[in-house]
């Protein structure tokens, strides 16, 4: 999601917002005449957009980001019918599907991260290049960043920007934090950021802002991205009827390595029977996806030229068989263990 999930139509304005590696994301999904399709991230509706245009099709369109919706009623009118929206987690999606009497959808899309409708905007507090409160709320309710920083142990710290920020000098910028906010709170996104660098230092070719990594895992942290993530496509295996497709796009490590495990492991008959299932379910499991590329998809030059967001993108694909689903296993996707929102 980092480069886009809108469009100068769905915006009703000037393209801000360019969905990424749009061509092969319809490619994977293959929208077709009458069929349903979930847009797990609607964003400003760029994917959306694209797959009612690609085919005489319902999308039902999903968000946990209440801003997503405000340019919505547009792309609602246009479609005739064709087109719901739904304020909602996206592992909630069997829940929003029955409430539109659908037990079953031909199509999933899935793309992470955060959109660049809130990394341009200050307020929202997700980007160090703007201050702004420290905010960081996808769902704009409950505790903010700032709690985060401001309350938990050093150790807490530590330990959440070390695993989910997947930095190396996590505990000297925990101590940092804590040292800092002994004086006063910690209140803005540039006030964490310059603590952070300081911490850090900057090197002449570094190319990612020494914040980066901690103000990633503050925000997988908070919105509890990455079992979100794992919920959402074990929902996602249950809801699709065979032959439909799953299509995820990822931003980062922490999130292609789920979704990468989670095809893994529904594609093929394990080879032997798993340490986290009972031995005769383990066994008894039968490949509930056929990958539609082992390797992952990425932009091409000229899209990360005109989308310098799109960089980091990956998309994994894979077609629902008709076996059973797995049961989730969070530890097993490779989900790290800390604590839900505070």
């Amino acid at each position: 999601m980092m480069a886009g999930r809108g469009s100068k139509s769905a915006a009703g304005g000037p393209a801000r917002h360019i969905p990424v590696m749009l061509s092969e994301v319809l490619a994977a999904l293959e929208p077709r005449d009458g069929e349903v399709i979930l847009d797990g991230t609607f964003g400003a509706g760029g994917y959306t957009e694209a797959i009612l245009n690609a085919a005489d099709c319902k999308v039902i369109a999903i968000d946990r980001d209440p801003e997503a919706f405000r340019a919505s009623r547009s792309l609602v009118e246009r479609y005739h019918g064709r087109l719901v929206t739904a304020h909602a987690r996206f592992s909630d999606m069997e829940q929003v599907a029955a409430q539109e009497t659908v037990r079953a959808v031909s199509g999933i899309v899935l793309d992470l991260g955060v959109s660049s409708m809130q990394l341009d905007e200050a307020e929202r507090g997700f980007s160090f290049m703007k201050e702004g409160p420290l905010d960081m709320r996808m769902s704009m309710h409950g505790a903010t960043a700032a709690d985060v920083v401001n309350t938990l142990s050093e150790q807490e710290l530590a330990e959440i920007i070390g695993k989910l920020g997947e930095e190396r000098r996590a505990r000297a910028i925990a101590k940092a934090i804590v040292a800092r906010r002994g004086e006063k709170p910690i209140a803005t996104t540039t006030e964490l950021a310059e603590i952070v660098a300081r911490v850090l230092g900057r090197k002449r070719d570094e190319t990612k802002h020494p914040a980066t990594r901690t103000f990633q895992a503050l925000r997988l942290y908070l919105n509890d991205e990455l079992g979100e993530l794992g919920r959402g496509l074990s929902a996602a295996e249950r809801l699709l009827k065979a032959s439909g497709r799953l299509v995820v796009v990822t931003f980062h490590s922490l999130e292609d390595r789920i979704v990468k495990r989670f095809f893994a492991g529904r594609s093929a008959p394990p080879a032997q029977p798993s340490r986290h299932l009972p031995q005769a379910e383990s066994r008894a499991l039968a490949p509930s996806f056929r990958l539609l590329n082992r390797r992952p998809l990425e932009p091409n030059q000229r899209e990360i030229a005109a989308n310098p967001r799109a960089r980091s993108a990956r998309l994994r694909a894979g077609e629902r068989t008709a076996a059973p689903a797995h049961p989730l296993d969070l530890a097993a996707l490779g989900v790290p263990r800390l604590g839900l929102c505070i």
